[in-house]
């Protein structure tokens, strides 16, 4: 039999998008599941947004979480109220075997405002659930609600200096939300609490899997689905889940004329293990090259709390690149790198870096150019004394995705991916960043997060080696795979 014991409003959440999941949180199976370092990544960088919030009201009070039990919290809250504190941070309440805590619960004359703190840009669906479940259980608590904020991210904002708080956060009313879903919401808690009193709840895959989150279970949820299926396909008008409910699931059984172009090649390709090339394409591209030539990699962060003067929420700022300069076709490489030192804006450092090593007629490679392109462009508005000489090099950037975008080279191992990940391997079998301590632009960002953080020492300089590895490692591969490109040109 399940453990049906309480809930709390994330419960409830996960529940709302699948009662499944819900179950699962609460008798978990023996599986091994996946570490998830974004998950951990995610929850850090949350919890710095929510502290910050707290001094939108400045002098309040907090309920700890970590050395109270929940009836201890409870407790601590009811003792603040009858205390007259105006401002509570990590308010806690239960009702009905329901636990929530308000992270900002502001005294408003004989009534109380929830603030609900969030790292997005705006208001979405699933928050109007999150703040109604609050409401909920305050008042049934016996708390007068006389206002509900979705406190988010002002994307807008420009630091300069100190963070202003008042200018990073925008508060959305969202009380009337809040009260309309009050009706409805006992009947969903008491199908929740049914869910959990039996075995575990026969629901299959579907979209609710990752709307609105990527659900925690998905590992074990669709183990069942095999290699090479629907849900490997890449690129749109498909309908998948419409194929996997009529039981139509792997490549061999997919009907080749319900799909496009692209989709076709890659079912058949990967059925017959077949690779295509188009010489003439691969040739016309490789002409467009010169040499000497540049091959650039940037790697970037970005943080809801900007951590910069002059830089924007969510900004993508660089802190990074790799370089690998060939001077004729073939010819081995020279290696230069940036790696930015922790917490100092690296960016006119950076951009000096590239322009003493990038003269004015190089031709600078990259892989997916709108990227590097785009980083290139803000630098160009930050400095505006650099501004001529950024647009030189700008102009004379290429772009290495092309002939596999355009699919003028596949590989059938790349699966309908032209990312640089699934053609690397795909290309020069003996180089892969699988295995590597940083594998991807996201692991690497969060590295240099995990950097500002770390005092100097063994462990940063072991972080910092595994960063300048990977971001090596991407413009490597752009010198390997066009070697390859080149033996396609002379028809090896």
């Amino acid at each position: 039999m399940a453990n049906s014991s309480g809930l709390s409003k994330s419960l409830i959440i996960k529940g709302m998008q699948c009662p499944k999941a819900l179950f699962l949180q609460k008798n978990p199976p023996a599986f091994d599941f996946p570490p998830q370092p974004d998950l951990e990544a995610k929850f850090r960088a949350g919890n710095e947004v929510g502290i910050l919030a707290q001094q939108l009201f400045p002098g309040g009070t907090e309920v700890p979480f970590e050395d109270l039990t929940v009836p201890e919290q409870v407790a601590q809250t009811k003792q603040l109220i009858a205390d007259g504190a105006k401002v509570i941070y990590e308010a806690s309440f239960e009702y009905d075997g329901i636990f929530v805590k308000v992270d900002i619960l502001v005294k408003d004359s004989d009534a109380w405002q929830i603030h609900e703190v969030k790292m997005s840009t705006s208001v979405k669906e699933v928050n109007l659930n999150d703040v109604a479940i609050q409401f909920y259980v305050l008042g049934n608590c016996g708390l007068l609600i006389s206002g509900a904020y979705l406190v988010h991210i002002n994307n807008q904002y420009v630091r300069q200096g100190e963070i202003d708080v008042q200018q990073l956060f925008a508060g959305e009313d969202v009380l009337e939300a809040a009260f309309e879903r009050q009706t409805d919401l006992p009947q969903i808690i008491a199908d929740l609490r049914t869910a959990l009193q039996g075995d575990e709840p026969q629901i299959d895959i579907g979209p609710q899997c990752n709307d609105p989150y990527d659900c925690d279970f998905i590992p074990y949820c669709w183990q069942h689905i095999p290699e090479n299926s629907i849900f490997d396909l890449k690129g749109r008008g498909i309908k998948k889940f419409d194929y996997y409910e009529q039981g139509i699931i792997r490549f061999e059984d997919l009907p080749l004329d319900a799909l496009n172009k692209a989709q076709r090649q890659q079912v058949e390709a990967t059925l017959n293990e077949q690779d295509s090339t188009n010489p003439q394409a691969v040739a016309a591209f490789v002409e467009t090259l010169w040499y000497p030539l540049y091959h650039l990699d940037f790697e970037t962060f970005n943080s809801a709390i900007p951590k910069f003067d002059g830089t924007r929420p969510y900004q993508q700022v660089p802190f990074q690149f790799s370089l690998h300069i060939q001077q004729e076709a073939g010819a081995e490489p020279q290696h230069f790198e940036y790696l930015a030192a922790p917490n100092v804006d690296p960016r006119r450092e950076l951009i000096e870096q590239l322009l003493e090593l990038v003269p004015e007629d190089g031709c600078v490679l990259t892989y997916n150019q709108t990227f590097e392109k785009g980083v290139l462009r803000k630098l160009a508005e930050l400095f505006p004394d650099l501004d001529a000489a950024i647009e030189v090099r700008l102009e004379n950037v290429r772009d290495l995705m092309v002939p596999f975008r355009r699919r003028d080279v596949y590989r059938w191992p790349m699966l309908g991916s032209y990312s640089i990940k699934a053609v690397l391997p795909a290309m020069v079998p003996e180089l892969s960043y699988a295995g590597m301590e940083i594998a991807d632009g996201m692991a690497a960002m969060q590295a240099y997060h995990d950097m500002c953080a770390l005092e100097p020492g063994p462990e940063l300089e072991k972080l910092r080696v595994a960063m300048l590895e990977y971001c090596r490692l991407d413009t490597l591969a752009m010198v390997r795979i066009l070697g390859e490109l080149g033996e396609m040109e002379n028809g090896n």
